[in-house]
């Protein structure tokens, strides 16, 4: 007689999960508007001074509300936020293509800052500890590296569409479009499973798992009449002192920006680096593309990667620091073959430090963490701005692009550093290890 399949128990609710992230993922980064707002702007009237002070007041925004949106996502629901923030853009973008002058982009730009602080806390507590108290915290990097590749995969796609759109309607085509995949991104968010207790309490661990000690409520607040407001100031302090008190998270906080901030920011100038080897103006979406291709690749190489030791990870980024500089200073439109290979690693490193960041957090306040780290890779992202800007007005763009390896073979000297830099042990959620006295 044939054995019956043994069914396990949560396979079906974590391939929800992954469906509606996936879904969501790939909605929020199907925005047409993504290679023509920069020419919208021009059009407009704006001066490049302008159009930069847009992207300043972009990441400023960010800065500002990502810990308190942080807060806030751990003293109420992560979900509703997510389903907010879309919403959020989608105003933004129809004020840009109805309205279009420097307010009506300052505003846009600010809703925009505004759900980019609302999601990047929220959605990957939500996911964590879906999957945890699923009992498969183990497979988060994988899940995350495959919705970033879902997202690069929509900005290809929209970058593809972008062009017969825009020629059968112009702005306002390209700006429906954008607004339409926002609301379907909210959607999608709100198909997100969402297991918490009510607001402010703190969440139970999973059967068998022994909670690492966080932080207690404040005492110090005293009786407040508004127990959201008391909630949020719980979740916010708890978040600072569990950072405050735990050396090995404060390093995975710092890894964070450590290896993203540089080339998400390297990111917006890519077209000027492509266009400066030589192709006409109609081939830079083409190598564009091929620069995505590679940062999808990434996302969906971060699963195999997950177990990469501490060398492991400084080789990775110091083979992508080399191809970024050899491919910058090449100068040709092969040498953006290059650069895709090593977009391609800081995105397996963006996703492993992002995975490792998680499995150390071990209290109440994990979107609060995540938001510390996301806030300090907001103003590391400003300071390349600045410092590209700098450079950028006394050397070519392929020399900005290729010294800008440099802040990633500092972080690989010292993570090769580390004491115990062999493979990486088996992954195992925070709130199941005790801490030894």
């Amino acid at each position: 007689m044939t054995p019956s399949p043994v069914r396990v128990p949560g396979t079906r609710a974590r391939r929800r999960l992954a469906a509606a992230l996936y879904g969501y993922s790939f909605l929020d980064d199907f925005v047409l508007l993504y290679p023509v707002y920069t020419l919208l702007f021009s059009d407009t009237g704006l001066s490049v001074w302008q159009i930069s002070s847009l992207f300043v007041l972009w990441s400023l925004t960010g800065v500002l509300l990502e810990l308190p949106s942080g807060a806030w996502a751990d003293a109420f629901s992560r979900r509703a936020l997510l389903c907010l923030g879309p919403l959020l853009t989608a105003a933004g973008f129809a004020l840009w293509v109805l309205l279009p002058s420097y307010g009506a982009f300052a505003a846009g730009f600010l809703l925009w800052g505004a759900k980019g602080a609302l999601g990047s806390g929220a959605l990957e507590a939500l996911v964590y500890e879906e999957l945890e108290r699923l009992g498969a915290a183990d497979r988060y990097a994988r899940t995350m590296g495959r919705a970033r590749a879902a997202g690069t995969t929509a900005v290809a796609a929209a970058i593809g569409l972008a062009g017969p759109v825009f020629a059968a309607g112009g702005y306002p085509a390209v700006g429906a479009a954008s607004v339409l995949a926002c609301l379907l991104a909210a959607a999608a968010a709100a198909c997100l499973p969402e297991h918490r207790p009510g607001p402010g309490a703190v969440p139970e661990p999973p059967a068998g798992a022994v909670h690492k000690a966080g932080p207690e409520p404040d005492p110090d607040l005293g009786p407040d009449p508004d127990p959201g407001r008391r909630a949020w100031l719980t979740a916010l302090r708890a978040g600072v002192a569990e950072v405050r008190g735990d050396r090995a998270l404060r390093g995975a906080v710092w890894l964070v920006p450590a290896v993203t901030a540089v080339w998400g920011a390297l990111d917006e100038y890519a077209p000027l680096l492509v266009r400066d080897t030589g192709v006409a103006d109609a081939t830079v979406p083409y190598l564009l593309l091929l620069l995505w291709a590679g940062v999808a690749a990434g996302g969906l190489l971060a699963a195999p990667a997950e177990r990469l030791g501490p060398r492991a990870l400084a080789a990775v980024l110091t083979a992508s620091a080399l191809a970024l500089a050899v491919g910058a200073l090449l100068g040709t439109p092969a040498g953006i073959t290059l650069l895709a290979l090593a977009f391609c690693g800081f995105q397996v490193a963006s996703v492993l430090a992002d995975a490792r960041l998680q499995d150390r957090i071990g209290g109440p306040a994990r979107a609060t963490v995540t938001s510390l780290a996301a806030m300090a890779t907001d103003l590391g992202t400003i300071a390349v701005y600045g410092a590209y800007a700098a450079a950028a007005s006394a050397l070519p763009h392929r020399w900005v692009f290729a010294l800008s390896a440099a802040p990633y073979l500092v972080t690989a000297l010292l993570l090769s550093a580390r004491t115990g830099a062999g493979p990486a042990p088996a992954r195992t959620p925070a709130r199941a290890r005790t801490r030894t006295p």
